[in-house]
């Protein structure tokens, strides 16, 4: 049964879906934390190269299973995951999609590879549960892309642009390997899910001690004569609860800022703190999100022989 104001599908089944992470840095680690809350997902393996991870040494300590030749020891144990999430980088990820390919597992990307349909939870989830490879695109992505929609959606956003400030202690070497596709993965991810006409993508990392949480500025150019300010505050406000829904220490900085046809929106993102400092917002959100989207799937799926999913049909 769907929830429409939570836009999520409820589940009686007491059965989780087994899932497995690719990866062992920063963001794969981050993932691992969250995912052993779940109630929806049950983690069963994390795949990397580096036996003497952090990463890893979580995981064994925690009862996962370990693998240390990546993508190619989980071959040999297929049944272990039936959803991955890759938190390699973009190079290696379109190396796992080939060597998943008629695997029937589902890989939800947390690299800006861009090689699946891009997804943003508030935005599109509901679109492409059902696809092979899914594309978290990028930090700023998530964190900026919904604000895009919220403006396009009341006042037509001609041109977009956006700024995220994360901390340099907060980029592992994934993510400073990945600053060009960043630019490139988050600038379509504003036009295409975000509604814009043009949009331009822009990442600091900012060396600051103490190192300061993860800082967005959103700034949106809206068709002559549309700017309603009233419509644009309030839609741009019911985006940041949706977010919350999922990301907790996502919020507004101040109210928009109006400039006859220009708004400027800037939003902060506080991390919960799993696996690196409250100040690692970036590392937050592309988790966070990535665990809300698998959910999404897990329930779509599981929901098909749900009681409640049965009980629903029956009132049809």
């Amino acid at each position: 049964m769907r929830d429409r104001k939570h836009n999520r599908l409820e589940c009686t089944c007491l059965e989780k879906m087994k899932v497995g992470i690719i990866g062992s840095g920063n963001i794969g680690t981050d993932l691992l934390m969250k995912l052993m809350r779940s109630k929806i997902l049950e983690v069963t393996t994390m795949i990397g190269i580096d036996r003497h991870s952090d990463g890893l040494k979580r995981a064994k300590a925690n009862g996962l299973k370990v693998i240390v030749n990546g993508i190619d020891g989980f071959l040999e144990r297929p049944e272990l995951a039936d959803i991955l999430f890759d938190a390699t980088s973009a190079k290696a990820h379109v190396k796992h999609v080939e060597a998943l390919k008629g695997s029937g597992k589902q890989l939800i990307d947390l690299t800006p590879a861009a090689v699946g349909p891009s997804v943003v939870p508030p935005v599109n989830m509901d679109d492409f549960s059902d696809e092979a490879v899914v594309n978290m695109i990028t930090c700023g992505g998530q964190a900026t892309i919904p604000v895009v929609h919220a403006v396009n959606r009341v006042a037509p956003v001609d041109y977009a642009e956006i700024v995220a400030t994360i901390a340099s202690k907060s980029a592992g070497p994934g993510t400073r390997a990945n600053i060009d596709e960043f630019t490139i993965t988050t600038r379509k991810g504003i036009e295409t899910i975000g509604g814009a006409r043009k949009g331009k993508a822009i990442i600091i990392l900012n060396p600051a001690e103490p190192p300061i949480i993860m800082r967005d500025t959103v700034y949106c150019e809206v068709s002559e004569g549309a700017m309603d300010k009233e419509a644009v505050t309030e839609s741009v406000a019911a985006m940041v609860q949706e977010v919350q829904r999922y990301v907790p220490g996502y919020r507004l900085r101040s109210e928009p800022v109006f400039d006859e046809n220009r708004v400027t929106v800037f939003i902060e993102v506080e991390g919960a703190g799993d696996y690196l400092e409250s100040y690692s917002g970036n590392l937050d959100i592309m988790t966070a999100a990535a665990v809300k989207v698998a959910e999404e799937i897990a329930l779509s799926k599981l929901g098909q022989t749900s009681t409640g999913k049965a009980k629903a049909a029956g009132r049809q």
